[in-house]
């Protein structure tokens, strides 16, 4: 009987305790009771939370808190996105109203009676396909050379760091800050005195000076994007320095390079301070300028015609930015280095 006794308080004591947490103060995994039911009991230990488990609420805190963040990013977009699309948006209602809906004291957003007739009186007075050319022509060749020029400075400052190329890339920066005003008449006596003034030629030398330093220092920060290791690679598999820029670099630094030319292209295009001071013929006048001259004598602006043609002008710009948006992406660059 008594060993029958202790043998089924062994067994009591064993079951209960499921370890060493559960047994009793004399080690013989016994509760104060004696018995090892109270606190030796593995079903108490079952309902406590872990070591490492946090409090109920905290998870719907973070949860909460993730979510009121991502909604007050969505809102501060949506209000920058309604900010920078009002204007343009109101420029093409004001396209499309008549003469007595722009005049009247209760404006509204959609035209009541919309009619074509500002865009066929902005044609008739002024030579807005002509502009248009001048300024396509601008552009596109100031955009061009200005690519062709910084491509090969920005592989250079991009790869070699060193003193002398930090101080270029500091000046490049420091160089946007110039004003316009304070180079213009420094640009007008060399052009003079090389017989450009009123010269489509000046102005596309004027427009590559000018965009120069920026495509500069955007296209730097795209070549120290692309991988050394890569270049290396190549070298190690036997190409020469030309063929791992041709075949290798440069469709990496593609992105980069129509981002740019899109960036100096649309710079190019709306420009008009220079335009307006270098071109003086009528008929070499860029699209910004020839725009001014919807504007009357005493200031008066022909609204409807103007805002028709100032919709127009600005069209080239977003369709060229729709249609190689896609080239605009860092991401032909990933995957291309193992971890």
């Amino acid at each position: 009987m008594s060993g029958t006794h202790d043998s089924g308080s062994t067994d009591t004591g064993t079951t209960n305790t499921g370890g060493t947490k559960g047994s009793g103060p004399d080690g013989d995994g016994r509760g104060p009771d004696g018995n090892g039911t109270k606190e030796g009991s593995g079903t108490k230990d079952l309902g406590a939370p872990g070591r490492g488990s946090a409090p109920r609420g905290a998870g719907r805190t973070g949860t909460a808190r993730r979510t009121a963040t991502r909604t007050g990013q969505y809102a501060a977009l949506l209000g920058y996105l309604v900010f920078l699309a009002f204007p343009f948006l109101w420029l093409i209602s004001t396209a499309f109203k008549p003469p007595r809906e722009l005049g009247s004291m209760h404006p509204t957003w959609i035209p009541e009676a919309p009619t074509l007739e500002n865009f066929r009186q902005a044609f008739a007075q002024q030579p807005l396909p002509a502009a248009a050319g001048n300024s396509l022509l601008a552009a596109a060749v100031s955009a061009l050379i200005a690519i062709v020029l910084a491509t090969p400075m920005a592989y250079v400052l991009g790869r070699y760091r060193n003193r002398l190329s930090r101080a270029a890339t500091g000046w490049v920066v420091i160089s946007q800050a110039f004003p316009l005003v304070l180079v213009i008449i420094p640009l007008f006596l060399i052009l003079k005195g090389l017989h450009l003034v009123d010269s489509r030629t000046g102005l596309i030398m004027v427009y590559v000076v000018w965009s120069l330093p920026f495509a500069l220092w955007m296209l730097t920060g795209y070549v120290r994007a692309v991988p050394p290791e890569l270049e290396e690679a190549a070298a190690v598999d036997g190409a020469g320095r030309l063929r791992t820029l041709v075949s290798v670099t440069a469709p990496l630094l593609a992105p980069g390079i129509v981002a740019t030319a899109l960036f100096s292209f649309i710079t190019a295009w709306n420009e008009f301070f220079f335009a307006l001071v270098l071109l003086k013929s009528p008929e070499k006048q860029t699209l910004p300028v020839v725009l001014t001259h919807f504007l009357g004598t005493e200031g008066v602006a022909d609204l409807g015609p103007l805002a028709a043609a100032a919709l127009l002008a600005t069209l080239p710009s977003l369709l060229l930015f729709a249609v190689i948006q896609r080239r605009i992406t860092g991401g032909m660059l990933a995957g291309a280095v193992k971890s």
